[in-house]
């Protein structure tokens, strides 16, 4: 048997692998762009898979399409939704910038899956039928991105926000030297530190869910240039229905078929917040990694937990290798952004033409950020331990609790106490109760470090 059999499209005929289920379109894509070796990911090939579904039903009931090629393409688009062909779709990212090659792709494994000896089903006229790559694939990036942040990206974020939340409570009585510049400051609980954390995710979630609301609105119906050529009157509504029983999300037609073909904003402005969402996993990440140094001769305020060896020469050498992974991870995010920001400026009159691209960075960043979210959560913030002591004692020596007193001596003379006090690497309450008239004990009512946590203006 030939490892090859003969395909045909509308350009002539073309070897395609035997066992291949895509056709002569495809082929001429794989020879065409032999770029990156990446191919397009997987939850983009299924979004566009629920779409062919959706339309195949949306067709028949419509009267344009026979129920038997229907329920044909609904078994295949199915299957592939399923997760069953996942290797049939090679198309590199890199390739035209409508994304048709991926879309003739899907189109074409459906209709060889569909098909047998007394049903013919064709990609074009049949699993395409009311569609163009132009609108399927601007509503193929919107469809994965939301099930991907619906389904991974926000749950991910909700159980690091829980898991920094019960740390905080657990660490509520512990007080330690804040840190302005790299350098001493007034002091805060541990919890409060966390509390920050916790709040910055919170708000990268209400980002998320804010862009969220444009994404699902979707392109499907407008075809080749926004004027829904070739589509019935109803297939826009009736598409985002069926897709939204399909998935659970609120999915409607967007307001203007022309913007969705001819730009990509609520890409870029969710490819934005997750830009965002990389600063904040970079700032947590850092932070860890700050307190964690040493053990020795860092802060060592934190022992996170030991994972693996940390050097091939320096033996029992351990590093911070999850906050390691997660600021790489978020500095991937925000170089993606970046061409996503370049890709959203491609549109020319009714096209833009850098889809590929777009949903492949789209959907690389919410997997980074997804999985990132969870190793922070349980291999990081979950299981670091405490070292009280290493707080305690440079607390205790903080010349910057001097801050308290401006209140009651002024700034100046609270000035030359500190100085004096790091000069002779005394505690301040020490050079304070030479300095001023305050008692011992009022100095340590001014002085407390918890107390200095809760605000205000000492009394």
């Amino acid at each position: 048997m030939s490892d090859h059999r003969i395909e045909r499209d509308s350009m002539g005929e073309l070897k395609v692998p035997h066992d291949a289920l895509y056709g002569a379109q495809t082929q001429r894509a794989i020879n065409n762009f032999p770029v990156s070796g990446q191919a397009m990911p997987v939850a983009f090939i299924h979004a566009i898979a629920r779409i062919k579904l959706a339309a195949a039903r949306v067709n028949r009931d419509l009267q344009l399409l026979d129920a038997e090629r229907a329920e044909a393409i609904v078994r295949a688009a199915q299957a592939i939704v399923d997760g069953k062909h996942d290797t049939q779709f090679p198309v590199d990212v890199f390739q035209t910038g409508s994304g048709t090659s991926s879309n003739m792709n899907v189109n074409e494994v459906i209709a060889h899956l569909a098909s047998r000896n007394d049903l013919t089903v064709g990609p074009n006229d049949h699993v395409n039928m009311g569609q163009s790559s132009n609108d399927v694939i601007p509503t193929a990036i919107h469809l994965s991105a939301a099930l991907e942040v619906t389904a991974r990206l926000r749950p991910a974020l909700v159980h690091l926000q829980a898991t920094i939340d019960e740390r905080a409570v657990e660490h509520d009585g512990v007080v330690k030297t804040g840190r302005t510049h790299l350098m001493d400051a007034m002091p805060l609980r541990l919890s409060q530190e966390l509390g920050g954390w916790s709040s910055q995710v919170g708000q990268a979630i209400e980002r998320l869910d804010s862009a969220m609301l444009r994404v699902c609105r979707l392109a499907q119906g407008g075809t080749a240039v926004g004027t829904g050529i070739n589509a019935h009157p109803e297939f826009a509504e009736r598409m985002a229905l069926d897709l939204s029983e399909q998935t659970g999300l609120s999915l409607q037609p967007n307001d203007s078929f022309f913007a969705s073909l001819a730009s990509q904003d609520s890409a870029v402005e969710l490819s934005g917040q997750l830009k965002g969402l990389a600063c904040v996993v970079m700032k947590i990440a850092n932070d860890l990694r700050w307190m964690n140094s040493g053990p020795l001769a860092g802060l060592g305020e934190i022992e996170l937990e030991a994972l693996q060896p940390g050097s091939s020469i320096m033996p029992g050498k351990v590093n911070p290798v999850i906050p390691e992974s997660a600021a790489q991870a978020a500095a991937q995010v925000i170089g993606l952004d970046a061409a996503v920001t370049v890709a959203g400026q491609s549109g020319n009159f009714q096209l833009n033409v850098m889809l590929p691209l777009v949903a492949h960075n789209l959907l690389t960043s919410i997997t980074l950020m997804s999985n990132t979210a969870r190793l922070l959560a349980d291999r990081a913030i979950a299981t670091f331990k405490v070292r009280e002591e290493s707080m305690a004692e440079p607390l205790a020596r903080n010349p910057i609790l001097v801050t308290a007193l401006n209140g009651v001596i002024g700034y100046d003379a609270a000035a030359a106490i500190a100085k004096q006090a790091y000069r002779s690497g005394r505690p301040i309450i020490e050079v304070a109760e030479e300095q001023t008239d305050l008692s011992r004990d009022e100095l340590e009512r001014l002085l407390d470090p918890a107390t200095l946590t809760r605000g205000g203006i000492p009394d």
